[in-house]
């Protein structure tokens, strides 16, 4: 049973979101259990920090132990200034008031930090890929959830590129799995492509994410969050499954915008939270949809000055393609990692590679801290963000031109969708 609710036209007020959490933590079954919550980082808008202080109270002299692991997948550690922003902690309060919770980080490539919890065996990776790919995959978790009676996921769902729709198991593959399931998860996305996975809330790769979680042996449970403007238009509890239907049916209505036409040029803002763009090339995923072909996408984040902390040396050496690119050329890629390669297609955007001739639909250029050399040797285009005045693109739709203020969580698509966007 679901406990929750949530609305196309109005926010949760504070009393509804901690009557909610109240009534899924007492009918959770938690006296003297050790509880882990499995969260976002901090390049996912949502109330983290309410959800954790409402999540305490209600459990408070109930559980013996109430900690907090981080969903990283790939991403760099927190520190301790961002976990506390990321918990809407101060300092003082962290080692207060919620001194005995501890926070970790995901360790997705120390060996270590992993459990070997089963493999998906080729026959059935063939079935659930719809005959993509026929191999073994790995399926490794971080062990510390172990060391609990029951984990709890608490984290929004937005259109996703590779899975459809995040959240759900999505927190614990790839949030807290290792590089094995990682990598394929992100490339069976890719290869499938961005447009057609993108909104859409049936997809083998969903359908793996699912497989995978019930290796899980540890009880999970889910808070799956609907946010809008910062707040919660829906929240929903349960088993992660379950939560995250109702959730995915209510994003799927307010985080998706449709569009009468394609745009010629889309100036595309990346909000300060995506500090690298391995984040920040959400803002070409959720907009590819509605760009024309042969028109262009500009990626405004002048606060940008990375391609991606943990994955930069590798995309320097592979660069930005599309997903024919290194298929036709699969021996020479195959060694990198899948899901670096995924996030390359996914930026670069649909295309093809044709007698050694890559031809892309639509041209993507980079406004940020990037030096043009680097964007250049990268496959991508540049422009200096201080030559870009964003008032030359505001309300100019009937011309081709669309800005978008904050990019990167609200799905563009056109209303007609042609069959490329369509899985």
């Amino acid at each position: 049973m679901v406990i929750g609710t949530g609305s196309t036209d109005r926010m949760l007020s504070a009393s509804e979101v901690t009557a909610i959490v109240n009534e899924g933590m007492a009918s959770a079954d938690l006296q003297d259990q050790k509880l882990l919550l499995i969260i976002p980082d901090h390049t996912r808008s949502a109330p983290v920090g309410q959800m954790f202080r409402a999540i305490h109270a209600a459990t408070k002299g109930i559980v013996k132990q109430l900690d907090v692991l981080i969903a990283l997948g790939t991403h760099p550690p927190m520190s301790e200034e961002m976990i506390n922003t990321r918990l809407e902690l101060t300092p003082e309060e962290r080692a207060g008031q919620y001194g005995e919770v501890t926070v970790y980080n995901h360790l997705w490539k120390d060996p270590n930090a992993l459990k070997k919890i089963g493999t998906i065996k080729e026959a059935e990776i063939k079935k659930l890929s719809g005959g993509l790919f026929q191999m073994d995959v790995e399926i490794t978790v971080n062990r510390l959830i172990y060391d609990y009676d029951k984990i709890c996921i608490v984290g929004p769902v937005f259109p996703h590129e590779v899975v459809g729709f995040s959240g759900g198991f999505k927190y614990l593959f790839p949030g807290i799995s290792g590089q094995e399931i990682i990598d394929f998860f992100h490339w069976l996305g890719a290869v499938i492509s961005n447009p057609k996975i993108i909104g859409t809330k049936d997809t083998p790769v969903r359908a793996v994410l699912n497989r995978s979680a019930e290796m899980v042996t540890v009880p999970s449970l889910c808070f799956a969050m609907v946010v809008k403007k910062g707040g919660l238009a829906g929240l929903y509890f349960g088993e992660p499954k379950e939560a995250w239907e109702e959730a995915a049916d209510l994003s799927d209505q307010l985080h998706i915008q449709y569009h009468d036409h394609p745009y010629q040029t889309v100036l595309s803002c990346a909000p300060v939270m995506y500090d690298d763009l391995w984040v920040g090339g959400k803002c070409m995923y959720k907009l590819e949809p509605v760009v024309a072909d042969g028109g262009e996408l500009i990626i405004y984040a002048p606060h940008i000055t990375e391609i991606s902390v943990t994955h930069g040396k590798i995309i320097e050496e592979i660069g930005y393609h599309t997903r024919d690119y290194f298929r036709k050329q699969w021996d020479r890629f195959k060694q990198y990692p899948w899901g670096v390669i995924a996030h390359s297609t996914h930026v670069r955007g649909i295309g093809t590679y044709e007698d050694g001739v890559e031809k892309c639909r639509v041209k993507v250029t980079l406004a940020t801290g990037i030096p043009e050399e680097l964007c250049r040797k990268i496959n991508l285009g540049y422009r200096d963000p201080a030559s870009i005045k964003v008032e030359d693109y505001l309300n100019r739709e009937d011309e081709g031109i669309l800005y978008i203020e904050k990019a990167g969580e609200v799905l563009h698509r056109l209303k007609d969708r042609p069959e490329w966007q369509t899985l």
